[in-house]
Order: structure tokens, then C-alpha cells, then sequence
């Protein structure tokens, strides 16, 4: 680790698919660190890599050279349990969709990952409680899935992925589903919540002006994350 704050640093990433008899570059040697509390965003046009990357930082996929490192851990070398853990501790991730499970209420959607950790019923739903207070859902917690809308539905999906205190979130379009009003409400909730919890955010989104609302600002093109350029 470079620093006690560095939560993720990814080291000469490459990935390359075999299409044909040449191979697909889609990342290209990329560097990346994130600290605690950065928010970053990355956008990019269709198939340039934005959720393959995604997903490498989340250990879902592996690279074909290079690293990344959680803290410490190379995670392409950990087993698939312990990287299963290391992930139900460390990170969260928030979909365009979010994958709720449509039986269960609010608060209990959030309190499963701390129920996957072992974390006693009684416990675990007090927490989710105040976690959906925060995103500000607290009275709609004993409602499920299908009796809220669509943004109350991401906000509990913010909230599931906030539960066990990780140190990065990793935000797949998540107002790529939303009306323009309720998008700019979750993009405010990302921001007011990047400030209060101190937890690194990586956004992909194809949403320029909400790009644009994070710390940094990149632009993945040709396999490299290259600074957005400044509005006129």
C-alpha cells in the first residue's frame, strides 16, 4: 500500500479478449489509486471498457496482465471464498437495476449483507434502519421492493451497499434508469454521502454533469483513463 488512506491502486492493468485472430485491447496498461473519501468518476463511450473495468475492480473479472490490490491483497491471487469475504467486507456496488430481492422489505434487503457476515437478526435490522434514515427512507422501511418507486427502490439499494461500512462503493449507471428529476436526487444523495461517510465512490455514468459533480473527473478512452476536459 502506498498509503495508509490508498484503498484501491491497480498496477499495468491489461485486458484483452481473443476476438478473430488479433486480440481486443480494452484496457491498455492503466494506472489508478483511490484514497479514502474519493469520489471519482469514469465516462466513456459504449464499449470502451467502463464496466469491465468495473468489474475487475471488484474482483468479477481477472486482468490479463497486471494487478489490483486492495490494501494489501492482490485479489486476483485470493481464493474464491476469501475473496468472496474480502468483498462482502470492503466493497459495495450499486447497479443501474438494483436487484432487490422483491420478498423481502426494505430494511431487510439492506440487512443482508450484515446477516451474510453473521450478524445477529435484531442487530442487523437496527443498523439497516438508521442506514435507510440516513438515505432518507426511514419511513418507508417495512415497505418491499414493489410498494416503492423507482428512486426510493436505488436509495435502498445505496443503502444495502453502505451497510457494512466498506471502503469503496462502486456505482454501475446509477441513475441510468431515473427520470431526470429523480436522477439529479440520487446524484445529491452520492455527493451528500461521499461527504459524510468518508467512503470512496468509483461512478460510471453517461451522465457528463453528473461526471462532472465528482473529485475527479475521467474520460476512459483507448484503454486509459484520461482527465475530463473542463466545460468551456
Amino acid at each position: 500500500m502506498t498509503s495508509n488512506t490508498t484503498v484501491l491502486r491497480c498496477e499495468n492493468l491489461v485486458k484483452e479478449y481473443q476476438v478473430g485472430p488479433e486480440p481486443i485491447r480494452i484496457l491498455d496498461e492503466l494506472q489508478f489509486s483511490l484514497s479514502k473519501g474519493d469520489w471519482v468518476s469514469v465516462v466513456g463511450a459504449s464499449g470502451s471498457g467502463k464496466t469491465t473495468l468495473l468489474n475487475m475492480l471488484a474482483g468479477l473479472d481477472l486482468p490479463s496482465s497486471g494487478r489490483v490490490m486492495w490494501g494489501e491483497e492482490d485479489i486476483s491471487t485470493l481464493s474464491e471464498a476469501k475473496l468472496g469475504a474480502l468483498r462482502n467486507s470492503h466493497l459495495g456496488f450499486v447497479y443501474q437495476f438494483h436487484h432487490l430481492l422483491a420478498e423481502f422489505s426494505a430494511c431487510e434487503n439492506v440487512a443482508m449483507p450484515l446477516w451474510i457476515q453473521g450478524v445477529n437478526k435484531k442487530k442487523a435490522l437496527q443498523q439497516a434502519t438508521e442506514m435507510l434514515e440516513k438515505v432518507g427512507l426511514g419511513s418507508r422501511a417495512k415497505h418491499k421492493p414493489a410498494e416503492l418507486s423507482g428512486g426510493e427502490r436505488q436509495r435502498v439499494a445505496i443503502a444495502r451497499a453502505l451497510i457494512t461500512q466498506p471502503a469503496l462503493v462502486l456505482l454501475d449507471e446509477p441513475t441510468g434508469n431515473l427520470d431526470a428529476h429523480t436522477a439529479h436526487d440520487i446524484q445529491q444523495l452520492i455527493a451528500q454521502l461521499n461527504q459524510e461517510l468518508k467512503t470512496a465512490f468509483v461512478v460510471v455514468t453517461h451522465d457528463l454533469a453528473f461526471s462532472r459533480l465528482a473529485q475527479t473527473s475521467y474520460q476512459l478512452l483507448d484503454g486509459q483513463l484520461r482527465d475530463l476536459e473542463p466545460l468551456a
